[in-house]
């Protein structure tokens, strides 16, 4: 009888812990669902990419006709998420029930078919007939470069060439890229979907770190800095998880639990 009732306690254990191992992985699903239903869904995502390039567009309007004859403008922009929409590997993985993989990845860029960012196509084209140059710098691989073209040239972005396209060889820093092109042109503008894509002062710092440099350039944001949302993936991300590798979904649900500030 002993036996037999420690069988039923070991096999109810055994159903309850399967029961909040599957509970977890649901909540797991929903956290990478949502963000990604936002971008592809959600009216509210592509207003506020309108609005994004219509401010940016505003100041480029209102650049004194002297600086443009003069030439050598140029804007400096991120390409994932602030250019083009890459949703649709996202959306892929979840399905597979798959994690991001460099293998993934690289299958979903060979195909150059990310579309654009909405208003972004409009925009960068405007700023070309004005004269002004586009440079995109991006952590996609140096291997990703003639897909990345190609996707770039499907969209008719200008400046989609191996001049202006600026991809990672040695370092995810965009630093040293920014400053090349600053070397022979007046970077009037930087756009991205990530703090990183602006300033060094945004890497690998914490959270709070993060936001009061953020505070510190308010009157930058809108004008000569100009940000994309995304919310799929990003440096604040990592910042909550304080940039811990292989940490466990438990490990990563209770940093999370620990950030969140209620009342």
């Amino acid at each position: 009888m002993k036996k037999y009732i420690a069988g039923c306690l070991v096999f109810l254990l055994g159903t309850v812990l399967q029961a909040q191992q599957a509970m977890h992985e649901s909540d797991e699903t929903l956290l990478k669902e949502y963000p990604v239903l936002f971008q592809q869904q959600a009216a509210e995502y592509r207003a506020l990419c309108y609005q994004a390039f219509n401010m940016a567009m505003a100041q480029i309007d209102a650049l004194p006709r002297r600086k443009l004859r003069k030439g050598k403008l140029a804007i400096i922009t991120d390409l994932d998420e602030t250019i083009i929409d890459n949703s649709y590997h996202e959306a892929r993985l979840i399905r597979e029930g798959k994690s991001f993989s460099s293998e993934s990845w690289k299958a979903w860029t060979s195909r150059s078919a990310a579309t654009a960012v909405p208003g972004a196509v409009e925009f960068l084209q405007a700023a070309k007939q004005k004269g002004i140059s586009i440079f995109y710098i991006s952590n996609r691989d140096m291997a990703d470069v003639n897909s990345t073209l190609l996707n770039l040239q499907k969209l008719q972005l200008p400046d989609a060439d191996t001049a202006h396209l600026l991809l990672m060889s040695s370092t995810s820093a965009k630093e040293p890229r920014r400053q090349r092109v600053m070397q022979n042109h007046n970077v009037i503008m930087l756009m991205g979907d990530n703090l990183n894509d602006f300033l060094t002062v945004f890497e690998k710092r914490p959270a709070d770190a993060r936001k009061a440099a953020t505070d510190s350039l308010r009157l930058e944001w809108g004008k000569r800095f100009i940000v994309l949302p995304n919310i799929m993936y990003g440096e604040w991300e990592n910042a909550i998880y304080e940039y811990k590798r292989n940490l466990s979904p438990a490990e990563k649900e209770a940093m999370r639990q620990e950030k969140l500030i209620g009342f």
